[in-house]
């Protein structure tokens, strides 16, 4: 566990202007937060933590009407955001600002290329670079509540104190294996508005079983999935609370035309039928008169090769080891078997064909496919060498 060590609370609007002029003219900043949204739409800010080289603070939103000084840091493109698994707090951000900051570095993506997992928590890479082990006791904090105690403060303020510490260490790393152009792609991604909009029109894809439906009902689904969308957004309250996914499905596979058939549906209360009955069956009624905008993806099945594929596959699986024993990446970071029986099936929209993959072992899996590329033994060792034509 580690140990509680100095940082600065920030509660007023003196000591967030101290604050900003200690981080004016920095070159990066560890950044985290700490928010709540089991209850509502949007998620809400209860926390800012920020560290710098000399710096570690928790700044209170809850207290603080302008954050605009510490914003315009945030915001900088010039400061260099880093951040562990970075896309739900840059969402709060985006809707903060209406734009996502810029110049991010994400430790859990970054911390593959050297040699890490997939997804590794925050916890877990802190206690492989640093040695520390960090508490989980207020993981499932309710930080909404004041004063939040002093084990709350000191786990907010572990979030970005040993975030400062590990960014030089894997910066540094990445740059001596000349890796860090591989995450460019990556760390663009993670500013792109379109990340974090939630189009109401297109809301009906997350709706889990929609690839059952098609016609007039798919068009109902459409619509009802929308509806939903812009209630909940301007009730500020999750979806699900609304209505399910399961009871969307029903009522868009049954057609009610009157409230009391509506009200057949399992799991639509009289409260939601009295607040919400009238609006959702006038959006039934139009969405029938309106063919359906687009097509549900076909669920993703199990490819099913011939032995010559799997053979295939089994040579790009090997291609693959090679270039993570040589790299000292774990394959799976790569591509998975999954991922390179696909591309002997012919998908080529796969992560593998994108980014420092692709230029890693992606385009000679495509030449090996092609024949362009052969993997001979050598002195005892396997090689892919390029084939003379």
């Amino acid at each position: 566990m580690s140990t509680q060590r100095p940082y600065d609370y920030v509660d007023n609007p003196e000591a967030l202007r101290r604050l900003c002029e200690r981080l004016a003219g920095v070159d990066w900043l560890a950044l985290d937060t700490e928010f709540q949204r089991d209850k509502t739409f949007f998620s809400r800010l209860c926390l800012i933590q920020v560290a710098a080289a000399d710096v570690v603070a928790c700044v209170d939103p809850l207290a603080l009407e302008d954050l605009d000084c510490l914003l315009a840091i945030v915001f900088d493109p010039a400061v260099t955001k880093v951040m562990h698994a970075a896309v739900q707090d840059l969402e709060i951000f985006y809707y903060l600002r209406g734009e996502v900051p810029k110049t991010i570095f994400d430790t859990q993506v970054a911390a593959p290329l050297l040699g890490f997992p997939e997804q590794t928590g925050y916890a877990a890479l802190v206690s492989s670079m640093l040695g520390v082990k960090l508490s989980k006791a207020h993981t499932r904090a309710d930080w909404t509540r004041r004063p939040l105690s002093p084990g709350q403060m000191s786990y907010a303020a572990d979030d970005v104190r040993y975030l400062a510490q590990l960014y030089p260490r894997l910066r540094g790393t990445l740059a001596d294996k000349r890796r860090l152009s591989w995450l460019e792609e990556d760390f663009a991604a993670l500013s792109d508005p379109r990340r974090y909009e939630a189009d109401p029109a297109q809301a009906w894809r997350r709706v889990r079983g929609v690839e059952r439906l098609a016609g007039e009902r798919l068009s109902v689904l459409q619509a009802l999935a929308a509806w939903r969308e812009r209630t909940a957004r301007r009730t500020n309250r999750p979806r699900n609370w609304l209505i399910r996914d399961d009871c969307l499905l029903d009522v868009a596979r049954l057609l009610p035309e009157t409230k009391q058939q509506l009200g057949e549906v399992r799991g639509l209360s009289d409260r939601f039928l009295a607040r919400h009955g009238e609006s959702v069956l006038e959006t039934i009624d139009q969405a029938r008169r309106t063919p359906p905008e687009g097509q549900p993806p076909s669920p993703r099945r199990s490819v099913r090769l011939n032995p010559g594929q799997s053979a295939l596959v089994d040579a790009l699986v090997t291609l693959v080891s090679m270039r993570g024993a040589t790299t000292c990446l774990n394959p799976g970071v790569i591509a998975g078997r999954k991922e390179l029986e696909q591309l002997v099936a012919g998908d080529r929209e796969l992560p593998v064909l994108h980014g420092w993959r692709l230029d890693m072992v992606g385009r000679d899996l495509l030449a090996l496919l092609r024949g362009e590329l052969a993997l001979v033994v050598e002195n005892g060792a396997l090689n892919a060498v390029v084939r003379q034509p």
